[in-house]
């Protein structure tokens, strides 16, 4: 059943009888917010008012229910609403029991990251919001009550539908109960909702990475989820798995072939909903809010960056000139709160859309950055946050060809890996490099598929979007992609890395600079030892012959 967080603070009534605030020296001192009472918002710093802006009015007074809530963007999109929308009634999160937690356990886990101390200071009675419920996207109807179902039919005005696998190689049966069947619940859920003004699925901007341009429209797929659904059910794991290359045709894995299929599915079924998709490419850390480089996770970039930061990936299969496509969580987070407020008001128009309009939140078109550009600017300041469980100096190399990559993994990877397991053996300890190395390319054979295909993005909409948007807004959420300074970004990105995902206080790198220095020198040694004795057998070999 759905409630609030245990320990909330309940709302306080701030009116008297005459309607006025009984206490507005306080209001002015904490920053708190009465809907009933004003519609400004009070400038702790300056002491000032300030309008609210037309997104902040937008949700004023409304419920917002979220699906992944505790996944990386959906935290800051939690984050975000209750800091810059004073005037939100409910944030609805859908969450799940996980590895023996419960729902309420997991959310107080949540608040206590540090990106949410900024929230803390500025809102600090803000959990009162927050109303907690039971769900499992992987369960009929999402695995509500009736009774939650039926608050979340009445009160709900706004969905932010964020919940998903995100593993590229999850097996095919997961994959349609979470990232398909869980979004059709919801919109079945949607066409009751008496209040609803927005509906925005988060999909992906590689949802069709099997074109080479990209536009912000549907595309097609052959493949009909019920019927899908009915093979799939038949099949043990082990066939669909034999079965699965005829199924995902064109799509490299199943997680940007049911991101497909999901969206087909939405358009059909869609009547009557105010819904919108918004596909965001490679989402990356915060570039400023609520903490810079702010993240939680290793996916994609993250992760050849933390591999090559320990000195374990030397070596991966990407084109240094592809795009890397990569958009900051806060900017993503700022551009699908504007592009709700907008779907509202394109159903509210006389002229509703025909369709549910897409925005493609891209990079490439306005500030375009390349894996070549990604690498050097990390080697360019890893000298300044290297990590303290750093195995070896950076050292990685790009190959385009993946003839030439696996002879790296050969030379670079596996010989090393046996080396250092056979003299873990010899001193009777557990061998482990070749099982990490596995893992390792694991990870690089999923993401190399985006790393040497050159995509091409229109992201006409998401301009006019942000062309449209009133400079109040622009303001206080920023997600103009041209405004990015990669440099700025990047003097920041691998310090969030140590940070947030190693959790090394910054005191720790003078002594992490002192080994990473000693890395470098033992790296110099090893390299200049295997050229000498390279150099010993080529000319052994001439002496030989000649």
């Amino acid at each position: 059943m759905a409630s609030t967080m245990p320990n909330a603070i309940a709302r306080e009534n701030l009116k008297n009888q005459n309607g006025m605030c009984k206490d507005s020296e306080r209001i002015d001192k904490d920053n708190s917010y009465c809907i009933e009472c004003s519609r400004e918002i009070v400038d702790q710093n300056m002491n000032e008012t300030r309008q609210l802006s037309e997104i902040q009015k937008f949700y004023d007074r409304k419920n917002v229910l979220i699906t992944g809530a505790t996944g990386f963007l959906g935290k800051i999109l939690v984050e975000k609403l209750l800091r810059s929308c004073p005037g939100v009634e409910n944030l609805y999160l859908l969450v799940r029991q996980k590895r023996g937690k419960d729902i309420y356990t997991r959310i107080e886990e949540i608040f206590e990251d540090p990106m949410f101390n900024l929230l803390k200071k500025e809102v600090p009675k803000f959990r009162h919001k927050i109303v907690v419920i039971p769900a499992d996207c992987e369960s009929p109807g999402l695995g509500l009550t009736i009774h939650d179902r039926q608050v979340i039919v009445e009160k709900v005005h706004v969905i932010f539908h964020s919940a998903a696998t995100v593993k590229f190689d999850e097996h095919l049966r997961a994959a349609l109960l979470t990232n398909v069947q869980a979004p059709l619940y919801l919109l079945q859920l949607a066409r009751e909702m008496k209040e609803l003004k927005a509906f925005m699925h988060i999909s992906t901007a590689y949802s069709n990475s099997h074109l080479s341009s990209i536009d912000e429209k549907f595309y097609p797929i052959e493949a009909d989820c019920s019927h899908l659904q009915e093979m799939i059910d038949k099949l043990t794991d082990s066939q669909i798995n034999e079965v699965l290359p005829q199924i995902l045709g064109q799509w490299p894995n199943t997680y940007t072939f049911t991101k497909a299929l999901t969206e087909k599915e939405l358009r059909k079924a869609c009547a009557g909903v105010p819904l919108g998709i918004f596909r965001p490419a490679i989402v990356t850390s915060t570039a400023k809010e609520p903490l810079k480089c702010w993240l939680d996770n290793m996916y994609g970039p993250t992760g050849v960056a933390v591999g090559s930061m320990t000195g374990m990936l030397r070596t991966i299969q990407c084109d240094e000139n592809v795009t890397a496509d990569l958009v900051p969580v806060d900017s993503v987070v700022n551009c699908l709160i504007a592009a709700s407020y907008d779907v509202s008001q394109k159903y509210r128009s006389r002229s509703p859309p025909s369709e549910p309009p897409i925005f493609n939140y891209v990079s490439s078109v306005e500030n375009k950055i390349t894996w070549g550009d990604f690498m050097r600017q990390n080697m360019a300041r890893i000298d300044r946050h290297p990590l303290s469980n750093a195995v070896w100096y950076i050292s990685l190399t790009l190959n385009r060809s993946a003839l030439m990559n696996q002879i790296y993994v050969f030379f670079l990877h596996l010989v090393p890996a046996v080396f250092i397991d056979g003299l873990a053996s010899c001193f009777g300890r557990k061998p482990q490099m070749l099982k990490v190395y596995r893992k390792i390319h694991k990870f690089s054979s999923v993401i190399c598929y985006f790393s040497t295909k050159e995509i091409s993005f229109c992201n006409r909409r998401t301009r006019e979007l942000w062309d449209k948007t009133a400079e109040l807004d622009k303001q206080i959420f920023p997600f103009s992609m041209k405004q990015l300074d990669w440099e700025e970004y990047f003097d920041e990105y691998l310090a969030g890395i140590r940070r947030y995902l190693f959790k090394e206080a910054d005191e720790t790198l003078p002594q992490a600079r002192i080994k990473w220095k000693r890395l470098y020198y033992l790296h110099q040694i090893v390299r200049i030892c295997f050229y000498a004795f390279a150099f010993y057998c080529i000319w052994s070999i001439l002496t030989k012959i000649f």
